[in-house]
């Protein structure tokens, strides 16, 4: 099936000039209302509406990678009582069972209150979308309730990411991807005579055919650092809203101290004419709203420097892959290291971009197996923290500390 996935919005804004609404406070359900006040919902009466959260991971709001329930409860209430169908979506990461992430969230507890009703979107067959003038991907392979519904809501959380400086509601969108699909926009070559990174390209080709209709950004407590699974929880008790993706991001990146025109996929959105980056040409409410900026430690440019003793080789890998690293040395870091006597140093590689690698590296994921004679090699997609430990583990040499873990380069 050959199309473009989503219906004309049936929301009217001025495009010049996009309108944005923030309100703060101490209650998601009540900030998020509020916003949606501010918008005219009367053309979702009769509609099908599908709300898109963060939820693709294992992870409870209050650890800023998921949406908080409260904002997901609060926009089921307003697009119920405009008279439409609502339903909640998700296509998570690879590992994670949907039903099980929403349950985690807390997601699964309100929409079960209000019959809402959850999807898992890669329970069916995909839809296949051409991208016209795609620049790094030529068509996407999309989950079908994109195409069934007459309007979809992104409701992402504020965090930072490693790849993608932020992650809002543009970005969001990738969780509409099928299945394993998500992957491959981080495996994409370099493209010739372009500076920006193949994903950021890709995020906006896909946002050339998936820009939701309405945007709500989950402020509640977002993610600053090593986003968007591995960073510190940041507590800012706002919401945002609005019907031009770009806008809301925008004034969601100025008020963690971003610039959107710093963001690569948001700045060629917005060089293509997908909406307005630009913070004089948005108009804002209330007019005060920059008396809310909080901002955010950015992603850092090397993993390593968190680490001493480690040596991480980076290249072209996804945010799953990175967050697996993370999760590795926050809890075993001291077990890896162990696990490789008389090395001053650990090496690990992640990401299918290494042109060569050193010998004696901890090969981390199925991109770096053209590598895996130089040391230890665990394959996965992304492997788990605690089968890497394991690897390294049984390849441990026993009879002499000084020994080093056998290599075949």
């Amino acid at each position: 099936m050959n199309m473009r996935p989503l219906q004309p919005t049936p929301f009217i804004d001025d495009r010049s000039h996009p309108h944005v609404y923030v309100a703060t406070g101490e209650d998601p359900y009540d900030n998020t209302r509020q916003v949606l006040s501010q918008i005219n919902l009367a053309a979702v009466k009769g509609k099908r509406v599908l709300l898109k959260p963060n939820a693709g991971r294992i992870a409870t709001a209050d650890s800023g990678i998921t949406t908080n329930p409260q904002v997901v409860a609060a926009a089921i209430d307003v697009f119920l009582e405009a008279e439409a169908s609502v339903a909640v979506g998700e296509s998570p990461i690879t590992g994670v069972r949907t039903m099980e992430a929403f349950e985690a969230t807390g997601i699964a507890s309100v929409a079960l209150e209000r019959n809402c009703p959850l999807i898992v979107m890669d329970a069916r067959q995909p839809v296949h979308v051409i991208i016209e003038d795609g620049v790094a991907i030529q068509s996407l392979e999309v989950c079908p309730e994109v195409v069934d519904y007459d309007v979809v809501v992104s409701i992402p959380v504020m965090k930072t990411h490693m790849h993608t400086v932020v992650t809002l509601a543009v970005k969001n969108m990738k969780g509409c991807l099928w299945r394993r699909t998500k992957v491959d926009l981080h495996m994409l070559p370099p493209i010739e005579d372009m500076d920006d990174k193949p994903l950021n390209i890709a995020i906006a080709d896909m946002a050339s055919v998936l820009r939701p209709h309405l945007s709500i950004i989950d402020g509640t407590t977002g993610m600053e650092g090593l986003g968007p699974s591995a960073g510190q929880a940041k507590k800012l008790d706002l919401v945002l809203a609005g019907i031009d993706p770009l806008a809301v991001d925008a004034v969601a990146c100025s008020l963690m101290g971003v610039k959107a025109e710093d963001v690569p996929h948001l700045r060629i959105c917005a060089e293509r004419g997908y909406g307005v980056i630009d913070i004089s040409r948005i108009q804002v409410n209330p007019a005060k709203w920059r008396d809310f900026t909080s901002p955010f430690e950015p992603p850092p440019d090397n993993l390593s420097i968190h680490f001493s003793g480690i040596n991480i080789l980076d290249e072209m890998s996804c945010s799953a892959c990175q967050s697996t690293v993370l999760m590795l040395l926050n809890r075993y870091g001291e077990q890896v290291f162990d696990s490789f006597p008389g090395q001053e140093n650990v090496t690990i590689a992640i990401g299918k971009g290494h042109q060569s690698i050193p010998c004696g590296t901890l090969c981390i994921g199925n991109c770096t197996a053209q590598h895996k004679k130089q040391g230890v090699f665990v394959p996965g997609c992304p492997p788990v923290a605690t089968h890497i430990l394991e690897m390294i583990s049984e390849s441990k040499p026993e009879e002499s500390p000084d020994v080093q873990i056998e290599q075949s380069c």
